[in-house]
């Protein structure tokens, strides 16, 4: 299950891409189809009109922002689901 989701910026590691860390910087444009146990990103650098692959194991955890929780994650958290049925209007 990937880590991150459309939007978030991430830090790349630093033998990734040869510049300091600010310029490592780069937002998430779509969460690609896993090659088995590592999800994959496109991920898109400020400035550049082209998107890279990147594996979850190419990014800085420590320097990147924390994930966005998933919706199940969030429901978890809160002990169920989002929905709450009881406020549903339905016309008849």
């Amino acid at each position: 299950m990937p880590r991150y989701a459309v939007g978030d910026n991430i830090v790349l590691k630093g033998g990734f891409v040869r510049a300091d860390q600010a310029s490592r910087t780069c937002r998430i444009a779509a969460v690609l189809p896993s090659d088995g146990s590592r999800p994959q990103y496109r991920v898109r650098f400020e400035g550049e009109s082209f998107d890279r692959r990147v594996l979850e194991s190419d990014i800085d955890v420590s320097h990147s922002a924390s994930p966005t929780p998933s919706v199940d994650a969030v429901a978890e958290i809160q002990g169920g689901s989002w929905l709450k049925t009881s406020s549903i209007r339905v016309r008849k």
